[in-house]
């Protein structure tokens, strides 16, 4: 019984540790949200209300806090509570109201933009969902004290058994399980040790000052027999450290979760822009770690108060995500519904080579004549890759910015003039930080063109020539929002003068 118990349940202290390291992971992720209200969740920025509303459902309407009002303060104030809610969370403090609460606002927020809905979001929707259901994962190092009176030694050695424990490490098993069949199933075979021309390891180790290094220890043939494993660790992991608790073998445990931790945190190093994703994964694990002492005394707690409740919740989530995996349609998928960010639970990214690396610069002509590069705020304009560490998507902004590029064509996918915001943000927003300070128009920006370059990854760490391709051109109109707008995409010969 000892060993089921550990098996689909979690050990008290480790449901802590998976509080505490899920709580400030999140602390952190809505911190940074600080600097991006302005351009993505308000109506000053990318993507007004008024846009937004008339494309989305009664039921979005509802359950988006984040759409009832597109007011800058209004938007800071609901941050803030997210964030005090986040930390009460993270200390164990009324955990199970603030646990709720720290899933629906992140929900609710992502609804808000679900642009910038990335593979990160997903993460924090999904244990933060369980870990709302956990029982009272706050009990251990937590503020709040509980009323029960309990033994301080068995406080410290059960293991919880729950619906809800057994459902997140099952989540945990499809996340893994999935990522790593994406890559095995890779038409191209990037994930194999034949993989022709560059193994996907190869191609993804170029991001950072790490990722070079460990490319001048290992070298492309090493590279190349490393890519396999990762596939290979991403399926049996989970499975392996089922079959260690199944055991009993808690060695066997701890070492599955310190190589898939050690795994996660060199992504982290090596591809720039996953440093939280990759902490987040770790945290994951923690529900593993066996602590409970293998004594006689030591008796699993079976905790069954909410069964009904979770059963509730539990299998109407799960079955909509398997149906919205397997049976919805083109409308219910779309964006104008929940469905897409609530019961999305596809993990298969990175599921090939990179075939070339992007970055974008935005050429822009102010009022006094000079040219300026709109997209990185700065007045030198580079069409070459960027010196300093390795190319990426969106060199110049990172963080949420990072889907501002892929946006193009907008207007095609939604007639309603989102385009035109989205677009004319740009404008506005360098007009109302140089354009117009200290009453001098001089510096006001006039038009821009947008461009995606491109270049090929190729051995040796080696990069083809850059090619670029124009994806937009604005007018700023004297408010500094863009007036006009002419659409282009198609690889340009000239310079991209202004």
């Amino acid at each position: 019984m000892n060993r089921l118990a550990q098996t689909i349940g979690c050990d008290v202290k480790a449901l802590a540790l998976f509080r505490i390291t899920l709580g400030v992971l999140l602390t952190i992720e809505l911190f940074n949200r600080f600097w991006y209200i302005h351009p993505f969740y308000s109506d000053e920025g990318t993507l007004p209300l008024k846009y937004l509303l008339p494309s989305i459902d009664p039921l979005y309407k509802i359950l988006c806090i984040h759409c009832q009002s597109g007011s800058l303060y209004f938007q800071y104030l609901l941050l803030a509570v997210q964030l005090l809610t986040a930390i009460s969370f993270t200390l164990g403090y009324w955990y199970s109201l603030t646990s709720k609460l720290c899933w629906f606002l992140y929900l609710s927020s992502t609804l808000r933009n679900t642009w910038l809905s990335f593979i990160l979001d997903r993460y924090f929707h999904y244990l933060l969902f369980y870990a709302m259901l956990l029982p009272e994962a706050g009990e251990w190092y937590s503020i709040a004290k509980s009323n029960r009176p309990r033994n301080k030694a068995d406080n410290h050695n059960h293991t919880v058994v729950s619906m809800a424990t057994l459902a997140l490490k099952l989540q945990i098993l499809w996340i893994y399980i999935d990522a790593g069949v994406g890559k095995y199933s890779d038409p191209l075979g990037g994930w194999t040790y034949h993989a022709d021309p560059l193994p996907a390891l190869d191609t993804y180790v170029r991001h950072t000052l790490g990722g070079q290094y460990l490319y001048a220890i290992l070298g492309s043939h090493g590279l190349r027999l490393l890519t396999p494993t990762v596939v290979w660790a991403e399926i049996g992991c989970v499975p392996m450290a089922f079959w260690g608790l199944i055991m009993g073998w808690d060695g066997l445990v701890k070492c599955v979760a310190a190589l898939m931790v050690s795994l996660h945190l060199g992504i982290a190093i090596t591809l720039r822009n996953t440093v939280l994703l990759s902490l987040v994964a770790c945290s994951s694990w923690m529900v593993f770690l066996p602590f409970a002492s293998s004594t006689p005394t030591t008796k699993p707690y079976v905790y069954g108060r909410h069964l009904k409740r979770n059963a509730f919740l539990i299998i109407p989530f799960v079955a909509g995500s398997i149906w919205f995996e397997t049976m919805s349609d083109q409308c219910d998928q779309s964006m104008e519904h929940i469905w897409s960010t609530m019961l999305h639970n596809r993990w298969n990214v990175f599921v090939g080579a990179e075939e070339y690396v992007t970055w974008e610069i935005a050429p822009g002509r102010l009022r006094d004549g000079s040219i300026v590069d709109v997209w990185s705020q700065s007045e030198d304009i580079a069409w070459d890759m960027p010196g300093t560490g390795s190319p990426c998507t969106s060199t110049a902004r990172g963080g949420r910015w990072r889907s501002f590029p892929y946006l193009a064509g907008i207007e095609e996918r939604d007639p309603t003039g989102a385009g035109e915001a989205l677009w004319g943000y740009l404008c506005r927003q360098w007009n109302s930080e140089y354009g117009y300070a200290h009453n001098d128009t001089s510096k006001e920006l006039i038009r821009y063109n947008f461009f995606m370059l491109q270049a090929d990854v190729l051995p040796e760490m080696a990069f083809s020539a850059t090619r670029k391709r124009l994806i937009h051109s604005m007018e700023c109109g004297e408010d500094g929002g863009g007036i006009t707008k002419k659409d282009s995409q198609h690889n340009l010969k000239n310079d991209g003068e202004l």
